[in-house]
């Protein structure tokens, strides 16, 4: 998959969430790749375009530290329970090096969590999850 197409599977993924949690699930997204380093940023969607560069490693943290020692296929996903304001929430592996950040940038995972429509939202996100295995970011 290239990366037009990623993002628009990624703002489909976003829209059919929020229409299905009638509110904002996830209202910032990065899709980052580590092939080489610094880390790149490929492309980004959310309230702080402007400012999101400079914190982007601290605000990852909270994700990182869940994901530590663990191996993650394509495919794969991880949540960071209490991530909170621009730390993201969650994590999804879409290539051999490309993964996508995904924010809350008004609460938390438990927060969306405790409100039922979480259970619908949920799917929209498996089924990127899914095509992310099936056509990986190349």
């Amino acid at each position: 998959m290239n990366l037009e197409s990623a993002r628009k599977l990624v703002a489909q993924c976003r829209e059919k969430m929020d229409t299905a949690y009638q509110k904002p699930v996830f209202d910032e997204w990065v899709l980052v790749s580590f092939a080489s380093a610094p880390v790149q940023i490929l492309a980004y969607e959310g309230p702080r375009a402007e400012n999101y560069k400079k914190t982007l490693h601290a605000d990852s943290a909270p994700i990182a530290r869940e994901m530590q020692d663990r191996s993650y296929t394509i495919g794969d996903f991880e949540f960071a329970d209490e991530a909170r304001g621009s730390r993201f929430d969650a994590c999804v592996r879409i290539g051999e090096k490309s993964y996508l950040l995904c924010n809350n940038t008004y609460g938390t995972i438990n927060d969306l969590r405790h409100d039922a429509r979480w259970l619908k939202a949920q799917k929209p996100f498996v089924d990127l999850t899914e095509k992310f295995r099936a056509d990986p970011l190349s």
